[in-house]
Parts: C-alpha cells; structure tokens; sequence
C-alpha cells in the first residue's frame, strides 16, 4: 500500500498552498485567522506532516481566495499514474 503522504501529488499540492498564500500576502497566522484555527494547523499543512481531505481543501481554497479545482489539478497532474492507495 502505498503512502500518499510525501507523494508526489501531495507534495505538489503543499506547493500550490504555500505559492497560494504567498500570493495572497498572507502569512500563516492570517491565514489561520480567515480559517479560524490554530496557526500550527496551517504549519502542518505547509510542512506535509498533515494530510488534507476534499472539504478542508476546498474551505483552504476560499480562504485563499483560489479556485479550489486548480489545486486539485496541481495533485492530479503530480500523481503518479501507478500510485495505488
């Protein structure tokens, strides 16, 4: 079974989160504050040692302002063909 946690496609999609916020100017605190959580919930997110599901994707994506369907396409471009869950 393999991981996705560190994958490829996760990896890619803690890159479009991060390159996100940044364009956003936010810092993690402030995006923290848009989602009403703790900042170490977005660190987390950012570092990979949190996975994120659908839903917390697409309320990541509003409070980024972004189209939560180019986040999925980053994932989905970065993960592998063969990748089995």
């Amino acid at each position: 079974m393999a991981k996705t946690i560190r994958s490829s496609g996760h990896e890619a999609l803690r890159g479009a989160l991060i390159a996100a916020r940044k364009n956003a100017a936010l810092t993690q605190e402030e995006l923290a504050g848009r989602l009403r959580c703790h900042q170490s919930f977005v660190a987390r997110v950012e570092s990979g040692e949190r996975r994120i599901d659908v839903i917390e994707l697409i309320v990541l994506a509003r409070a980024l302002e972004v189209d939560a369907s180019q986040l999925f396409s980053v994932a989905e471009g970065a993960t592998e063909p063969e990748h089995r869950i």
